[in-house]
This record gives structure tokens, sequence and C-alpha cells, in this order.
């Protein structure tokens, strides 16, 4: 995955993932530190269930979407990866994915963006490695709570 993306002048951090489930809920974890505070302006935060079609809203609002999710099946876990998720999308829609990919639902997501519009916005993922979701047990574990300020770090870095 690479490191580096367009920096972030005026759209959607939209953060994702289910706080009761383990590591998934590391998306709701940047979520409640960006909160703590300011944001530039013209910046939106969010946070959602990519499963849910209102998240296709965020794509038609934005010039520069950047999704931060919990992944699988792209390394360690607690490795971060910043990427163009258009890539992932295709790969989605070849059937493709890395097997395990948590973020598939980000590729779909896209996917049905595509067939609805022509227009592309610059979409970042941001993602942590988890381990395996843990239903109904609240808390990330050390090794991804760890990567908490780097993910932070790296989303400073493209609002600036």
């Amino acid at each position: 995955m690479g490191s580096e993306a367009p920096r972030l002048r005026r759209g959607t951090i939209l953060c994702v993932g289910n706080e009761l489930h383990g590591d998934d809920g590391f998306g709701p974890a940047v979520h409640a530190a960006l909160q703590a505070g300011p944001l530039p302006p013209g910046v939106r935060l969010h946070r959602a269930d990519l499963g849910s079609p209102s998240t296709l809203g965020h794509l038609e609002h934005s010039d520069h979407l950047i999704v931060v999710d919990a992944l699988r099946g792209f390394g360690p876990p607690g490795s971060v990866h910043l990427q163009d998720a258009w890539p992932l999308a295709e790969a989605c829609l070849a059937d493709a994915a890395p097997a395990g990919l948590h973020a598939a639902g980000l590729g779909q997501l896209l996917g049905t963006w595509a067939h609805l519009d022509a227009r592309r916005p610059q979409v970042t993922l941001i993602g942590v490695e988890i381990t395996p979701p843990r239903p109904y047990h609240p808390g990330l574990s050390p090794t991804v709570a760890a990567r908490l300020p780097l993910v932070l770090e790296h989303i400073q870095a493209l609002l600036s």
C-alpha cells in the first residue's frame, strides 16, 4: 500500500466501525479523538457503518473523502496502511480483493458509487490491520490501540 496522499482541503473524514466488536472499533476511536479538537473550515467529521446506503451521501458532497477503518488481510495486526481507495473498489468488483479483507464494504460502496455517478472524488483509506473482531467485546487490543497516535498524525498531515 502506498504512503502518499493529497492533502484534504475540503471534504469529509468518515470513521467506520463498531466499538462493540473489539478492534473493529478503531474507526470510532479515531472519531472520538478527532471530535476533541477543532477541524479546519470545510472539513466535516462523521461516523458511519459502511453497510448503510446513507454513506453514499458522503461521497456526493465531498471533493475528498478520508475513510478510517479496520482492515484484515494486509499485514500483521497493528500495521497502518494509507492508500487511494478506488483500486480497492475495482479489486472488489473484479472479485480480486485479498481474502479476509475487512474493508471490502468500502470497495462495494465505491463500486456502487461508480455506477451512480461518473464523478470520482478523491477517496483516501487510512486503515489499521486488526485482530479478528470479537463480537460484543468492546475495547481495542493493545496492539491496535497503540496505532491511534500514528493514524491521527496521518490525518493531520492530510489536513495541513
